[in-house]
């Protein structure tokens, strides 16, 4: 019993002398000035250079984990038969990227109605695979957000078939509502 503990002693003080030894502490001589610091007095740039150390040895992000403005751009195959459809290249340009889409409802519905009515909206955009975000900014106005851009536009196509739509503007393009009279006057 007394040989197991002794044995079981020694093998911690080895794994402790062990582990200071291959330890790498640098001397304050060594450091470099921004490490000095207290690190309540380090800056914006002294934690990115922390971050930057941290992240050396990992391995990196697969391209749909990294920050959108990190990420590969798209490769946008241009068919010159369809240079009379814009939107289709735009629709292109936008895949993978994040796109905001203003929506209006008719004025005849009150906030709440408002509200209902982009939430059933959004309910159904979801039921057909295409992930949007909605933010009341106003009484009857709300923002889609779509993580994917390329989405958009086939949102913009469901919405302007809801009899409730007023109005979608879309990269500062307004598509209006298939039963409002503005879309008879185009």
């Amino acid at each position: 019993m007394e040989y197991q503990l002794l044995l079981i002693t020694v093998s911690g003080l080895l794994i402790l002398h062990l582990q200071n030894s291959f330890c790498k502490k640098f001397s304050e001589d060594e450091k470099p000035e921004w490490a000095k610091k207290d690190i309540r007095d380090y800056s914006e740039a002294d934690l990115e250079r922390l971050l930057d150390q941290w992240e050396e040895d990992e391995e990196p992000l697969p391209p749909d984990e990294l920050p959108e403005h990190l990420r590969p751009q798209p490769n946008i195959q241009f068919d010159p038969n369809n240079i009379g459809d814009p939107e289709n290249l735009l629709k292109l340009s936008k895949k993978g990227k994040t796109l905001m889409m203003f929506v209006r409802t008719k004025e005849e519905f009150s906030p709440e109605e408002a509200t209902a009515i982009t939430q059933r909206w959004q309910t159904s955009l979801w039921n057909s695979h295409i992930q949007a975000e909605r933010y009341m900014v106003d009484d009857k106005r709300a923002i889609f957000m779509f993580k994917d851009g390329s989405l958009a536009w086939e949102a913009k196509d469901f919405l302007i078939e809801q009899e409730e739509l007023l109005e979608c503007t879309l990269e500062n393009r307004s598509y209006y509502g298939k039963y409002t009279p503005e879309v008879y006057m185009l």
